[in-house]
């Protein structure tokens, strides 16, 4: 019972709490040399929280919700630097593109089927990087989103969240919206992100 009022009282130092314990535990896990399985469930279990009450929030909330606290100017500097952002990516594609292809044909030494394998062998190694890079691009969206729709306060008095979201359950509100937290979300999102990166290096480097 006094563990449940603790929960409710203070939802954020939980999650906070329970992210330390589970980082320490990838930190043990990497010193030990653990599976990939076994330290990727602690990864799961670290962002678990967080994310899961985010994604509870934000399916409560609809999509035209906070349509009225957004400037013409924000629009439209939010879509200037993902035009900015999507440049940058292109080229980095382009060139990137070219140095592994040239990396490939001196490698392959001019045999298409070896040419074709390594190929196959470099896209399966880089597609868990661009899809962590997305991730933490979506980590990165939803803390935003989180920070104009509850703001940063551990139990906000008020908040965008809408009202019909746990109406019945007050307590359990409470707890969603403590650790549906951006700064929590973001901590525990880009951690996952950076080790997932991480581990996708090394992959990289076997292959």
């Amino acid at each position: 019972m006094l563990l449940g009022t603790s929960i409710t009282r203070h939802p954020l130092a939980w999650g906070g709490a329970w992210a330390a314990l589970f980082g320490a535990g990838i930190v043990v896990a990497a010193f030990l040399d653990w599976p990939t399985w076994a330290w990727s469930l602690l990864v799961a279990a670290l962002v678990g929280p967080s994310l899961v009450a985010t994604i509870v929030v934000l399916r409560a909330t609809p999509r035209d919700h906070l349509a009225h606290r957004t400037s013409v100017f924000g629009h439209f500097f939010s879509r200037y630097l993902a035009l900015v952002a999507a440049f940058i990516a292109w080229s980095g594609s382009v060139v990137l593109g070219a140095a592994i292809s040239t990396s490939i044909q001196l490698a392959a030494e001019g045999n298409e089927a070896e040419l074709t394998g390594i190929g196959f062998e470099v896209l399966a190694a880089l597609t868990p990087v661009a899809v962590t890079v997305l991730w933490a691009a979506l980590i990165v969206r939803c803390s935003w989103f989180l920070a104009r729709l509850r703001g940063w306060s551990e139990a906000p008095a008020t908040s965008e969240v809408p009202d019909a979201m746990f109406s019945a359950r007050p307590r359990l509100r409470r707890i969603v919206i403590g650790l549906a937290h951006p700064g929590l979300l973001l901590a525990t999102g880009l951690a996952s992100a950076l080790l997932a990166v991480l581990a996708a290096e090394v992959e990289l480097a076997v292959v």
